[in-house]
């Protein structure tokens, strides 16, 4: 049995951590999820646009499915507008089956930090003004680089105003714009965790550890692959202790896995190594990562009602949008099918 340790052991659990009680104010909503369900893409159907000929045999198979493109319509502007809307639609939906509005207000944040992310970078960087901002967020996506070219943090949410001013801050003592992401995950982190905990969401509490441990595993890979020595950028609070990622970091990679072998993920560890011991990609690594979330994630099927099989099918969805973009990518870039194949995962 794994023991969780972030400041000290919380949970212990074998393969997957707690996901909390049943709550049957959901149980007309999670009917309704489960219908939806039945719609998302099969595990056949993803390997069959994996290994489509050209990406217009891929959108062919596309056509009996919510992601179907009009005749005309098959440029790469149209299928990412095309994936956008798809999100905004499962975002709009999860919100409107949820009676939580402080829990909505929790995933929405997700967005605002992406956008706050981006402009961060095009403020520092003076790159241009995209429209590639996500419009799913609390903040209206226009306002972001408006209040940080007028330095009015006090507009945004506390939480955003911390995070603003660590990332500005690590970005103009070190100039490496790596630290506008470190800042930016840790206060992400801390705030998610911190909120879930105050609202008394075991699930979500679950989730984020998962998160940051699996964001400090990522960490520890590529700061070894690139042989930087940075000790000080893995994020606390996880259920592995920081202490098992920095002992890992002076260790050669044959050695990494035993470390994690009482941990739930040892196999994403030991996949990840294998992988890049062969290939020097991390394309393994980011699907297992993928796999043991949405492993998590299913385990929601064992409520009869509750909120969590909501979040569920909401970031399911997400990941499910995701994987057709990457494919659909991959094809008009006319990547190597084995390539996309490592990525999907076995």
């Amino acid at each position: 049995m794994f023991h969780g340790q972030s400041d000290s052991p919380t949970v212990e659990f074998h393969r997957y951590p707690p996901i909390g009680e049943d709550d049957w104010r959901y149980g007309f909503a999670v009917g309704q999820v489960r219908s939806l369900e039945t719609r998302m893409l099969s595990r056949a159907t993803l390997l069959d646009l994996a290994n489509a000929d050209s990406a217009d045999a891929a959108l062919d198979l596309l056509s009996g499915t919510d992601y179907a493109l009009p005749a005309g319509g098959r440029g790469t502007e149209q299928i990412e507008q095309m994936l956008r809307d798809k999100r905004t639609e499962v975002r709009r939906r999860f919100a409107s089956l949820m009676q939580d509005p402080l829990l909505v207000e929790l995933l929405e944040a997700r967005d605002d930090f992406s956008n706050l992310r981006l402009a961060i970078r095009r403020l520092v960087t003076e790159r241009p003004i995209g429209v590639d901002y996500s419009i799913d967020g609390s903040i209206p996506a226009d306002q972001f680089e408006e209040i940080l070219q007028a330095e009015d943090f006090g507009r945004f949410p506390e939480h955003l105003q911390e995070a603003v001013e660590s990332a500005v801050l690590g970005y103009y003592e070190s100039k490496d714009i790596r630290r506008i992401d470190y800042e930016l995950d840790k206060a992400q982190a801390t705030y998610k965790l911190r909120r879930a905990r105050e609202l008394g969401c075991e699930f979500l509490c679950s989730l984020f550890r998962i998160q940051i441990d699996l964001i400090n595993i990522r960490m520890m890979m590529r700061l070894k692959a690139a042989g930087r020595e940075d000790r000080n950028l893995f994020l606390p609070g996880g259920f592995v202790g920081i202490d098992k990622f920095l002992h890992a970091m002076e260790l050669g990679y044959e050695a990494v896995p035993p470390v994690f072998f009482a941990t739930p993920y040892f196999e994403v560890v030991e996949g990840g190594i294998a992988y890049w011991a062969t290939n020097q990609s991390f394309l393994r690594l980011e699907r297992l990562c993928e796999e043991y979330i949405m492993g998590f994630l299913r385990q929601t099927t064992a409520l009869a009602a509750g909120w969590q099989p909501i979040v569920a099918y909401l970031l399911l969805m997400e990941q499910e949008i995701r994987t057709v973009r990457m494919i659909l990518t991959g094809k008009y870039n006319g990547l190597d099918v084995r390539l996309i194949l490592d990525r999907l995962g076995e």
